[in-house]
């Protein structure tokens, strides 16, 4: 039978090419994939103005294949690949989501990102709006459909009359798929291909392959298309799906660049060229699609940042003392994530122990005898960061100062002082942070500048401080992206 079934998708493949009408949503559709449509690019922006700019602007989706949050840590299988190809660019990584993936393209050209780091199939059509990359993947397009509610007590050939199982029986059918998609476009294909009219429902760009598979799951719809990777990996959270029936043969899938990046694209696939020698790429890969128990624990789990608005354990604790420093809540989350990683077990070589990572003698000071507490760490850490923040009340400007009061808090307002005090004597500003104040606790590793005269406090590993504040910075850009304030 299967193979019977192979030789007849083949046939409706290749068989067809006359180009049909399709009812799509109650209205007729003629749009075919090799219509002529014209592109406006309204930036002009490659790899030299990017590298001017120290900015690579990523546009991705927000899934839990492709950019996420668990447990108070960006992940995602697009994310984790750009912050390798940001750092082989030397380049700070800025991420864009699309609230709307059919208008990623669209975003591209206005300028919104410099690439689309999403799983797009390469077509025709879009290859006159983007330039693809080198491919990342190949997979095919499998119908998603829902087996029988009692298929578990049903026996294999009762639940195959059930089912579709061959792409002709998609004649009159409705199946809900994005507009813009590759899934729509192979859609009106097949419906060519088969000589009759599929039922092609498009859907809100809002809605992710992910969210059209759960409404099948959940009986709100009754057919879907995806990439075969994607599917498979959410039937092993549904098991009741079926995504037996291919509807595609094999199918690259990449990034897209601008037409008018050449240097960005060249860059982009020396980057790819690279990394696909290497171990990590396929880690990462097998990582997002292969591992399926991770899969399935990430997104049952209340600090997935798609099923739920947490970033720890400890958010109400995090929260309250925030209010008492007039910090946003996420801030001081994303600082002790730093520290400690919400684990209040952890103790550091230098002794330091609890979320807040506080020292022994620190803690006394504050009133805080068991560091092991989360509530009474977290308390003794906002007492020391009030402090600094009235210690460095002379940096006008309020961001600025939390990024001050947090290189204190890592390595003591001595070093920071000194690092001020240089970059006052260098021409630079003492009250900015970002290339000033940082870069000279960078230098206080040099004997020519801890040696300064102005320098009070000597050596000092200024990488730590340096890595503290930029990467809380950063991850609090991710929580405020998917976490309510």
């Amino acid at each position: 039978m299967q193979k019977l079934y192979i030789l007849t998708l083949i046939a409706i493949l290749l068989g067809f090419s006359a180009c049909q009408n399709i009812q799509t949503g109650g209205q007729k559709e003629s749009g075919q994939q090799g219509s002529e449509e014209t592109v406006e690019i309204k930036v002009s922006r490659d790899l030299p103005k990017i590298k001017e700019d120290g900015v690579l602007k990523a546009i991705t989706t927000y899934s839990s294949t492709s950019y996420f949050l668990y447990r108070g840590k960006a992940m995602g299988y697009e994310y984790e690949l750009l912050e390798r190809l940001a750092d082989y660019l030397d380049l700070k990584l800025e991420m864009v989501v699309a609230e709307n993936l059919n208008k990623m393209i669209e975003m591209l050209n206005n300028g919104d990102g410099d690439i689309i780091a999403h799983g797009l199939t390469i077509t025709k059509p879009r290859k006159r709006k983007v330039t693809f990359t080198r491919h990342h993947i190949t997979t095919h397009q499998s119908l998603v459909q829902k087996k029988p509610d009692n298929w578990r007590r049903m026996k294999l050939h009762q639940i195959d009359k059930k089912l579709i199982r061959d792409p002709l029986e998609l004649i009159g059918k409705q199946v809900h798929v994005r507009k813009n998609s590759s899934y729509y476009h192979r859609l009106v294909n097949l419906s060519a291909e088969m000589g009759a009219d599929i039922d092609i429902q498009t859907v809100s760009g809002d809605l992710t392959t992910e969210d059209l598979i759960k409404m099948v799951r959940d009986g709100n719809i009754k057919y879907t298309v995806a990439d075969h990777n994607i599917a498979a990996l959410n039937k092993t959270y549904y098991p009741i799906l079926d995504i037996s029936v291919p509807l595609s043969f094999s199918q690259r899938i990449a990034w897209a660049v601008r037409n008018n990046s050449p240097k960005l694209l060249e860059a982009v696939n020396e980057w790819i060229d690279k990394m696909r020698k290497e171990p990590d790429y396929y880690v990462i890969y097998n990582k997002y699609f292969e591992n399926t128990k991770a899969w399935k624990r990430r997104i049952k789990s209340e600090f997935y940042s798609k099923t739920g608005n947490r970033i720890s354990k400890y958010d109400p604790i995090i929260k309250k003392y925030a209010e008492q420093i007039d910090w946003d809540w996420r801030l001081l989350a994303s600082m002790i994530y730093q520290e400690s990683r919400f684990d209040p077990s952890v103790r550091s070589w230098a002794g330091a122990k609890g979320l807040m990572q506080l020292m022994p003698r620190t803690a006394s000071h504050y009133g805080v005898s068991n560091l092991s507490n989360p509530e009474s760490s977290v308390k003794g850490g906002a007492a020391f960061i009030a402090d600094l923040l009235e210690y460095w009340k002379k940096i006008p400007d309020s961001t600025q100062r939390m990024k001050f009061v947090m290189a204190s808090y890592n390595v003591g307002q001595g070093h920071v002082s000194d690092a001020r005090r240089l970059a006052s004597k260098y021409g630079r500003d003492e009250n900015q942070w970002e290339d000033n104040t940082a870069y000279y606790i960078l230098q206080k590793s040099k004997p020519k500048y801890y040696n300064d005269k102005v320098v009070n406090y000597g050596y000092c590993r200024g990488e730590e401080p340096f890595n503290y504040v930029h990467d809380i910075f950063e991850r609090y850009e991710h929580y405020k992206r998917f976490i309510e304030k």
